[in-house]
């Protein structure tokens, strides 16, 4: 019966964001926060795809991998930040059907590369931790580029495949999502009139798929790091390939952590701010701490970064003396 009542409704144009708007008071300072949070994002990636693009030193598997991951990520913060802000600022949360479901299509599909890439990753430190006499043998060129490749097909099947079957639902109201993007999944059972068992049945399915064989592998790939690093007698060595590894560990953990339990959880109105705020850690936080504790503290960027900037400089320095 409330099916069918629902099927007599009119169908929505647009949905309505809620974001953070139980908290009319921090509007202003979540702007401020958030907007500061994306620039550094933006910069921070967007240098370390441009110093791996430029600089020949940076030319390894490990760096190939790293600027991809600089690159998932501005693309990440840059489909779901803009609209978050805009929201804070001017208090309209409402967008098209259409372009919620664009930003679910770019969210869902870059959320599975991710997952792939991190696993990647952990297999590349793998490699170049515990056989390193085989390292550039095995991880050539041909190889990064399959594995990368993979990544990325695998992050469009994933988006896709979701994408299609919410875009054949109905939605006839509320058109309330109480989140600051469009995931619709968490809300489909009230935004829809449609029977919603299917996407929700194929959303935990992808879900499983996308984050617990690639967290395994990762776990794995790690614990052969770390029987390997047991066993350097170099106290130094050990050191550096605990620092070379323990940055991208920390990643996973927030990235793969949050993601579970914000999608692999039962879904409950009690949890539902709870999950709002585990989200920003790999929506919001995660893309930011990124190219900090995986690239520029680590010497090669460093050299690179203070090479470039040596070059610029110079680069002024002689179009002002040219005039």
């Amino acid at each position: 019966m409330a099916n069918s009542e629902k099927q007599n409704q009119t169908a929505v144009s647009e949905f309505i964001l809620l974001g953070f708007g139980d908290l009319p008071k921090l509007q202003v300072l979540l702007f401020i926060l958030f907007f500061i949070i994306y620039l550094a994002t933006m910069t921070g990636n967007l240098l370390i795809v441009l110093l791996v693009a430029v600089d020949q030193h940076l030319h390894t598997p490990m760096y190939f991998f790293l600027g991809n991951l600089s690159f998932l990520e501005s693309s990440y913060s840059t489909t779901i930040m803009p609209k978050m802000l805009a929201g804070l600022l001017t208090g309209d949360g409402s967008i098209s059907v259409k372009a919620c479901l664009i930003q679910f299509f770019i969210f869902s599909f870059l959320g599975g590369a991710e997952c792939y890439l991190l696993s990647v990753m952990s297999y590349d430190r793998y490699l170049a931790v515990s056989k390193p006499l085989h390292y550039a043998t095995v991880m050539n060129g041909r190889l990064c580029m399959q594995l990368a490749a993979g990544s990325w097909v695998s992050g469009i099947f994933v988006g896709t495949s979701i994408t299609v079957r919410v875009s054949r639902l109905s939605f006839c109201g509320p058109n309330e999502i109480d989140h600051y993007f469009c995931d619709v999944i968490p809300d489909i059972k009230q935004i829809s009139c449609s029977d919603t068992h299917l996407v929700e049945l194929s959303a935990f399915i992808f879900a499983c798929i996308f984050t617990l064989p690639p967290f395994l592998l990762t776990l794995t790939s790690y614990a052969f790091i770390i029987a390997t690093i047991l066993r350097i007698q170099s106290i130094t060595g050990r050191q550096k390939a605990f620092s070379t590894c323990s940055s991208h560990l920390m990643v996973v953990a927030l990235f793969y952590g949050t993601l579970m339990l914000v999608y692999m959880l039962p879904r409950s109105r009690n949890l539902r701010y709870v999950k709002k705020i585990f989200s920003l850690f790999y929506t919001v936080l995660t893309p930011m701490v990124n190219p900090l504790i995986y690239s520029l503290r680590n010497k090669e960027v460093k050299e690179a970064l203070g090479k470039g900037i040596r070059k610029i400089s110079f680069y002024i320095t002689f179009q002002k003396s040219s005039f």
